[in-house]
């Protein structure tokens, strides 16, 4: 294990799926600096890369994907090297993904959608794509066998960031090219504010058990002393400093938690029996090319 980086700014690796990354983290970095902690960041265009540069040690600090979390254990397993989660947003706690279907439609539960058509987000998807293509598997059907999955790969590479082809999926139910679609439950709401599925046209025909999404991972790379002052700072931001509160805005959270894991069992199976990634880290998914 590494010994840590003590004599070079701490190091976080962020993916850029939108601008506002940029924006995000040149806040925090000059936040965490006027409190004394030489801080920096880098950024990636998928997380593929930025996970295997966490367990290289290149980087200190990830701000993980709950899949890119997954990979970053398996790797670390593999290779014999710790790592830990030591933050999330309070938005990423509890989440759950849902299939819908129209509200006329005949359909009353998920084994109902043998020979029918679903619509998925992105394949690399945790929210619309691999944990509710698990529902199916629970109700004992294939997905590409007992039913038709028609994907819409929007941001490869980015693991469902910044929605990832559910408003594809959505719009795909609603013009009735499919029986179903997949969508996180704040998409739900979010394409019924917009009209892309307004209020009442679709009911819940499945629902997944809640789950966690994104969390800050350390990698064996980070000085421990760093790395805990870095935990103690973050989790000490408070919404009500105007200074910060943009930025957290712009994060989509009100409050940093502490990282906790019990919450990606259900991913971890998805990931598994898809065969997205095997149990050392390596892809799996064949049409997987970020």
């Amino acid at each position: 294990m590494s010994a840590g980086r003590a004599a070079d700014p701490l190091l976080l690796g962020a993916v850029a799926y939108d601008p506002k990354v940029v924006t995000i983290w040149t806040g925090f970095r000059a936040w965490f600096r006027d409190r004394g902690l030489d801080f920096d960041y880098v950024l990636y265009s998928h997380y593929e890369r930025q996970v295997e540069d966490l367990i290289a040690g290149r980087i200190d600090l990830a701000w993980n994907s709950p899949l890119a979390w997954l990979r970053a254990r398996r790797l670390a397993r593999a290779r014999d090297v710790a790592v830990r989660a030591v933050a999330m947003r309070d938005t990423d706690r509890d989440l759950s993904s849902v299939i819908v279907v129209r509200a006329d439609s005949d359909l009353r539960g998920p084994a109902d959608l043998r020979g029918r058509t679903v619509a998925t987000g992105a394949v690399d998807s945790p929210q619309a794509t691999l944990l509710p293509l698990a529902l199916l598997r629970d109700a004992g059907l294939d997905p590409g066998t007992d039913v038709d999955v028609l994907r819409f790969d929007v941001g490869v590479g980015l693991h469902g960031d910044h929605v990832g082809g559910e408003r594809d999926a959505a719009t795909a139910l609603r013009a009735g090219y499919v029986d179903a679609a997949c969508l996180v439950d704040a998409s739900l709401l979010l394409f019924g504010r917009e009209g892309v599925l307004p209020a009442g046209s679709v009911r819940v025909l499945a629902q997944t058990e809640p789950y966690d999404h994104c969390t800050l991972t350390a990698g064996p790379g980070g000085d421990p002393s760093s790395v805990e002052h870095f935990a103690k700072l973050l989790l000490g931001m408070s919404y009500a400093d105007s200074g910060t509160r943009p930025l957290l805005d712009l994060e989509g959270l009100k409050r940093w938690l502490p990282g906790r894991t019990d919450r990606y069992a259900a991913l971890d199976r998805a990931v598994t029996d898809s065969g997205f990634y095997d149990p050392d880290g390596a892809p799996g998914a064949d049409d997987y090319r970020p």
